[in-house]
């Protein structure tokens, strides 16, 4: 009996994040070395939550799609040190909003454990969050390339416009829908799409390929804003580390309420004033479940992640683009 190896990429299945364990292994401790401070409990509020417990998904895919560019480039399979200083500086940034976002929605938890306003408080939360920030910001300066600051930049103006955004809301049906996938570009997938797209400046691309890099990073931003929508609505706070119908008690009316509202148009004058009358979230959650809120949002999302495999097909085969093809599944399976 013989056996034979499978050889080509295409065919064999990979483990994303094994094809960037050792820089993923880094990033925490990296992170750490640039939160450099004379102010022992601004540290300690700061590294908070680069405990190491978080998923480091948006590193590992900015990092796989830098690997994917540079094999296509010149045959490469290598990461250039200015290239995994990006995928810190998005988790730097990520983190940051994270910060921000716990204090203006008043959490109680995040990843299993007491939100960061309810061990500091909101104001050393805020301030904490300011300088994670600003130590991104000078992590990028470092690196010395005008254009790569202006595309990742551009995220911080995106996570503040988008919100705002979020504070609002529009009457007409299709305004409302445009206005919410709008949203969830500039808070959830601008990061992943210009940090894809400064990698492929680092890494000497065409206009033509950071593009594509871009693409690929906003569809898979934008599909799993919608999946994390969803789960709102099916998971279980145990499951998410984070309480589940958040966004209702926020306010917020995310893809499987904007669909159910297309059936139930009783739905439309809750989402006009915020769910804020008692009863409302109840009945919201209820409607959801009786219309295809669920099932069409899901449907959207695997819209985007096939438009993102669009965007990377004509790369030359590697491992790295495979798991940048199974990335786009795994966004579409995960249950937290």
């Amino acid at each position: 009996m013989s056996t034979s190896i499978e050889t080509d990429p295409s065919k064999r299945t990979v483990d994303p994040y094994s094809l960037v364990e050792t820089e993923i292994n880094s990033i925490t401790q990296d992170i750490r070395r640039e939160l450099v401070t004379v102010d022992p409990e601004l540290l300690s509020v700061a590294e908070y939550y680069f405990d190491g417990q978080g998923k480091l998904f948006r590193p590992m895919l900015i990092m796989l799609v830098a690997k994917a560019l540079n094999f296509h480039v010149n045959k490469q399979d290598c990461l250039l040190p200015s290239q995994q200083k990006i995928a810190m500086i998005a988790e730097m940034i990520h983190t940051a909003s994270l910060m921000h976002d716990d204090v203006i929605d008043a959490a109680d938890t995040r990843r299993n454990k007491p939100s960061i306003n309810q061990v500091w408080g909101q104001k050393k939360s805020i301030i904490a969050g300011d300088y994670v920030m600003a130590m991104a910001s000078i992590a990028l300066a470092r690196i010395r390339d005008e254009e790569v600051v202006s595309v990742v930049s551009q995220i911080t103006e995106d996570l503040v416009r988008g919100e705002f955004m979020q504070l609002g809301s529009k009457e007409n049906d299709e305004e409302r829908f445009n206005h919410y996938i709008n949203k969830s570009f500039k808070k959830t997938a601008s990061l992943l799409a210009n940090s894809c797209k400064a990698v492929a400046v680092l890494g000497k691309c065409d206009e033509e390929l950071a593009e594509a890099a871009f693409n690929y990073g906003k569809n898979i931003g934008i599909s799993f804003q919608l999946i994390d929508d969803l789960l709102d609505f099916t998971s279980c706070d145990q499951v998410m580390g984070k309480p589940t119908a958040a966004d209702l008690k926020l306010g917020l009316a995310t893809a499987p309420v904007l669909y159910a509202a297309r059936k139930y148009p009783q739905l439309n004058a809750l989402i006009m004033r915020r769910f804020s009358q008692e009863g409302d979230i109840e009945l919201t959650r209820e409607l959801v479940a009786k219309s295809n809120g669920v099932s069409e949002t899901r449907k959207l999302a695997e819209q985007h992640s096939e438009e993102a495999v669009k965007q990377i097909k004509t790369l030359q085969k590697s491992d790295c683009l495979k798991a940048l093809e199974v990335i786009a599944k795994l966004v579409l399976s995960r249950n937290k």
